[in-house]
């Protein structure tokens, strides 16, 4: 699965780590989140976020 990075702050999107402190289990591909979730640094939605 691919990670993602966000734009504004640089945070990157682990699919193996998932956000567990936001309810993101371990191994949820970033196309599999919701779509109100938000960056845990900076808040900027998923948009805001590019492949590496």
């Amino acid at each position: 699965m691919d990670k993602y990075t966000c734009i504004p702050c640089g945070w990157v999107y682990d699919p193996a780590k998932g956000d567990p402190e936001n309810g993101i289990a371990p191994g949820t591909s970033f196309d599999d989140l919701p779509e109100d979730w938000a960056c845990p640094i900076c808040g900027a939605d998923k948009t805001q976020f590019e492949k590496e």
